[in-house]
């Protein structure tokens, strides 16, 4: 009997233990189930439930504006309107008015004149677990028109308010810095892209509780958020003077028949970008022109100031004086000796000037940009002592521009630097960089030694009680010294005389102080393998007023005309126009008398034989030359001309026509004149307008001519030209 007792006893524990056993999994299910739905999935659930019970539209709010530091508006948002559906609303008021959804679809296409099954589309979205969502947005950015008859519809749930649209009041101005937006109003490229946070502003909601039959509870009360404005974003641009870049720009294109031409003009003091065109450009209200493929579009939004990187030449013999300078192992009166060319590792490195410079001190060489001269300098400086400051000025490294899709650039490693590449390296060849990283440093240099951030924001603001309010000013200007003040101000004289008798001379305006250096690089194949052929980028950079630089500009002709592609003949002159109208703009006087100043700005002329041809003609051809004419006499052809045709005037000269009654005159005699610097195609029209042979032999600009300039000699007399290349002038 004892045992039987035993035995049911420990039967029980068992059925006890597995009882609680079972108790405890299913308490434990349940609280996974509960954190599962109260916790981990609650978010969902909540959003789930209020999709239900409550009917949401969001409100869009308007886009804050892009203003010059003047505050004329470059980008703003005009009044429109949206229609936005209230599905849930909707359904509940068709019921009451009896009407079907396929009717309102008909009538809603109707007053907006959209496609049908467009709209019946949007008044039926779904979810895509096939649940009807509670709200949708119909069409943005209608006229007054459309939403009154949207509105005459009169059915509620189909919700008409404000919208805004961007648009840009000056089109094409600016286009690749301003930028663009999407569809849904968000920044897509530039300023609308880097400050799109700022600009957006944050939309409103509209949100009401509803019953089973998702009617509006007549009991609750609706939530309402106002649509916060996006914020003004002021930019450091002038518009007047981006207004003389991108006509220069656009000038230079077509003259020189060029892919693309750029201009930056910066105040080197504190970073500030006062203009930066590129041309071409596009217009910012269309920019999905169809007419073009998706990479044509891209290729024409993108900011070639920022994004491109290019080999730049003889300018960067700027970069390689100041690091000699600093370093001491220069001096103003140091001798070099250039005989056209100089042997390194057993490669032969020529100067532009084939024939050589001939015994040259330091200021000679940054003068007449001699490639010799540098390639010693660079041997000087060694690898080392070169990277280093080529690092100090930032190049291999994006500056902090505040504009998207900056360029690296590049810069080969110091140990991978042999005696050729420095040498190349030295006088402008092998590293690439972009005009906003060049100008960067090329800053430092006019300000002193500081390097300082390139930036487009000013400052952020927005209007409160008719007042504005700064959010933000820009501050990341990142000032940092890297060179020594007293031999910027040496470097800057020696610049000065590049302008002034130099390579950069046709910058030069007569009664100003601008300081500056060219450069023409060949492209290098894209493919590898040496250069490209007849492909180039022409250069100008310039700082004024030299002694304390308040403006300065840079210039970049890509793949002009090869005919004439060197950056003396053609970025320089568009330099000097450039600092001209800046001048003017900002009241600077010069040191000598205005009219002389202007003088200086007309171009030369050579006046041609127009002997023997009439008077009508002779007028006509003088008139496209800009040369005015005095005719004396009644004849009908000229017979003779004051000054005689080879002198060489200014544009605006006035010449003196002496008329007869024959074509044929008995003066035979022409001035030769002086064509060093002119192209190949530039020396052949001069000659033949004053009806001289001529024998030309090498290829670049003229070097020598066998006859001096001013000499007088007979029409048909044989001129030999010696070209020569001018690749780093």
């Amino acid at each position: 009997m004892p045992k039987r007792i035993l035995v049911d006893k420990a039967t029980i524990r068992n059925r006890i233990f597995i009882v609680f056993l079972i108790l405890t999994c299913v308490i434990f299910l349940l609280c996974y189930k509960l954190f599962n739905v109260m916790v981990a999935r609650s978010s969902r659930y909540k959003k789930m439930a209020q999709e239900q019970w409550t009917s949401e539209v969001k409100i869009s709010a308007k886009r804050g504006r892009i203003l010059d530091r003047n505050g004329e508006e470059l980008a703003i948002s005009g009044n429109v309107y949206r229609v936005d559906l209230d599905l849930n609303t909707i359904k509940n008021s068709l019921a009451e008015k009896k009407m079907k959804m396929d009717e309102l679809a008909d009538r809603l296409s109707s007053a907006l004149d959209m496609d049908k099954k467009d709209v019946s589309k949007q008044l039926n979205k779904k979810f895509k677990d096939g649940r009807p969502m509670g709200s949708a947005i119909l069409t943005r950015r209608i006229d007054k028109d459309k939403a009154n008859k949207v509105l005459a519809i009169n059915v509620k749930g189909v919700m008409v308010s404000p919208d805004t649209k961007r648009y840009y009041p000056n089109s094409d101005f600016l286009s690749q810095v301003i930028g663009h937006t999407n569809s849904d109003g968000d920044g897509l490229t530039g300023v609308e892209l880097k400050y799109n946070k700022y600009l957006k502003g944050k939309p409103g909601v509209r949100k009401a509780e509803i019953d089973k039959n998702s009617a509006n509870l007549p009991y609750t009360i609706s939530e309402y958020s106002k649509p916060l404005d996006g914020r003004d974003v002021v930019l450091t641009i002038d518009k007047n003077m981006q207004y003389f870049a991108e006509k220069y720009a656009q000038e230079a294109l077509v003259n020189n028949k060029a892919k693309a031409v750029s201009i930056l003009i910066m105040n080197p003091k504190n970073g500030e970008i006062l203009a930066m065109a590129n041309k071409p450009d596009y217009d910012l209200n269309d920019p999905w022109d169809k007419s073009k493929s998706y990479d044509e579009l891209q290729k024409s939004w993108r900011n070639r100031v920022v994004s491109d990187a290019f080999e730049p030449g003889s300018i960067f013999k700027v970069i390689t004086s100041s690091a000699a300078m600093s370093l001491g192992i220069v001096h103003e009166n140091d001798k070099f000796n250039c005989g056209g060319s100089i042997t390194v590792a057993k490669k032969t490195i020529h100067c532009w000037k084939r024939t050589g410079h001939g015994e040259e001190t330091f200021v000679d060489i940054l003068k007449n940009s001699c490639n010799v001269g540098f390639a010693e300098l660079g041997e000087r400086l060694g690898a080392k002592n070169l990277n280093d400051y080529i690092n100090k000025f930032g190049f291999g490294r994006k500056t902090g521009i505040d504009l998207p899709g900056e360029a690296r650039g590049i810069i080969r490693p110091t140990n991978k630097i042999g005696p050729v590449d420095l040498a190349t390296i030295a006088f402008g060849q092998s590293n690439t960089v972009s005009m906003v990283q060049y100008m960067q440093a090329f800053n430092s240099v006019a300000n002193g030694g500081y390097l300082i951030t390139p930036h487009v924001m000013r400052e952020i603001s927005h209007v409160e009680n008719n007042r504005q309010v700064v959010d933000k000013e820009y501050s990341d200007y990142n000032k940092k010294r890297i060179l020594d003040e007293s031999m910027t101000a040496t470097l800057r004289g020696y610049l000065e005389k590049v302008v002034s008798e130099g390579g950069g001379k046709k910058a030069f305006i007569d009664g100003y102080h601008i300081g500056g250096k060219t450069g023409t690089a060949q492209k290098p194949n894209p493919n590898g393998g040496g250069y490209e052929h007849g492909k180039y980028i022409a250069s100008f950079v310039g700082m004024a007023p030299a002694s304390d630089p308040k403006i300065t500009v840079m210039v970049s002709i890509d793949e002009p005309d090869p005919s004439n592609y060197y950056a003396g003949q053609i970025s320089a002159p568009v330099g000097q126009k450039v600092f001209n109208d800046i001048f003017n703009y900002l009241g600077i006087k010069p040191d000598t008398s205005s009219s002389d100043a202007a003088k200086s700005m007309l171009k030369d002329v050579v006046i041609p034989n127009i002997r023997g041809m009439k008077k009508e003609d002779a007028i006509k051809t003088l008139k496209n030359l800009n040369i005015d004419a005095d005719v004396d006499g009644n004849g009908e052809y000229v017979s003779n001309t004051t000054p005689i045709p080879g002198i060489t005037v200014k544009e605006g000269t006035k010449v003196v026509l002496y008329t007869g009654d024959s074509p044929n005159y008995n003066n035979n005699d022409v001035i030769v004149p002086n064509l060093t610097g002119y192209s190949k195609k530039e020396a052949e029209e001069t000659l033949k307008s004053l009806g001289l042979d001529f024998k030309i032999s090498g290829d670049g600009v003229v070097e020598s001519q066998s006859i001096d300039a001013g000499k007088q000699v007979n029409k048909g007399t044989v001129l030999t030209l010696k070209l020569e290349e001018n690749m780093s002038e």
